[in-house]
């Protein structure tokens, strides 16, 4: 195995907090709805894997997470790398024995395209990242969520779930909607162990991700539509935050949602009912 599908850390954690002794992996907390996510958990009190497609990513968020007063093992994992994820899950059960509540919030927009202009390394890529990295977090954390039973939270879209207006965003839909039918079927087959799936479906929320699309040559796709005035019911044209959504998060990892799984819960104003 080639070094660069291992996972990073840095050694430097604050010592682990009273009472509540659970274990959060969350992917994708380097930025956006995954770093919100990795505070909310913290501030819950438990002790949380800051995973991020680097090290240095992740490192800040642990460092936040620190500052106020929370346990953080920051991680640098590939998440579209089996290897690398598996490797990250193996650290964690030596380190701290245990995981409660897995978040899978990695993901990018990738490339927007006409389907004719879209090339498949361009397909694959947004797949592997976005369904396959979802896959790989799920499959190597199960055998640690069967011990206690758990959560799982996968982070999905509007789009390619209840939303199909974003024209050129084939792939990415494509990945989100696929999320979807995944925490429905492992949501069946973990039950008997106490694990409970779920998926959230975020709208229009203020985060980095779309400074990482590639837009090209789709002003003249799809069909226009006219929508009432602001996108969004409850807000007009303001997004929602990501820290709504870790919101969100933290009540489908809590006992809160204990009779909740197998459910796609939108979050977004109530945009996907009008786009």
């Amino acid at each position: 195995m080639s070094n660069d599908s291992a996972p990073s850390s840095t050694t430097s954690t604050t010592s682990a907090p009273d009472g509540d002794s659970r274990v959060a992996f969350v992917t994708g907390a380097g930025s956006g709805i995954g770093r919100a996510a990795a505070l909310r958990l913290a501030k819950e009190g438990l002790r949380v894997v800051v995973v991020g497609h680097s090290l240095a990513t992740a490192e800040s968020t642990a460092e936040e997470v620190r500052e106020a007063g929370g346990w953080a093992l920051p991680l640098g994992v590939e998440a579209e790398k089996a290897e690398s994820v598996r490797e990250a899950i193996a650290r964690v059960e030596s380190e701290l024995g245990r995981i409660d509540v897995v978040v899978a919030s990695a993901g990018v927009n990738g490339v927007w395209a006409a389907l004719e202009d879209l090339e498949p390394d361009e397909w694959a890529s947004t797949i592997a990242t976005n369904l396959t990295g979802t896959f790989h977090t799920v499959k190597y954390a199960v055998p640690l969520l069967k011990v206690r039973g758990g959560a799982v939270v996968i982070v999905s879209s509007i789009n390619g779930t209840r939303t199909f207006s974003n024209t050129g965003a084939s792939a990415y839909a494509s990945s989100k909607a696929g999320q979807v039918a995944f925490a429905k079927m492992i949501a069946v087959e973990l039950a008997s162990a106490k694990v409970r799936v779920n998926v959230i479906c975020p709208g229009a929320i203020d985060t980095e991700i779309s400074d990482n699309t590639e837009h090209r040559d789709i002003d003249e796709l799809g069909v226009k539509a006219t929508y009432p005035e602001g996108e969004i019911p409850l807000t007009g044209n303001e997004s929602g935050s990501a820290d709504q959504v870790a919101d969100l998060i933290w009540f489908l990892g809590s006992d809160a949602s204990s009779h909740i799984t197998g459910s796609e819960m939108w979050i977004d104003g109530g945009q996907s009912l009008i786009i």
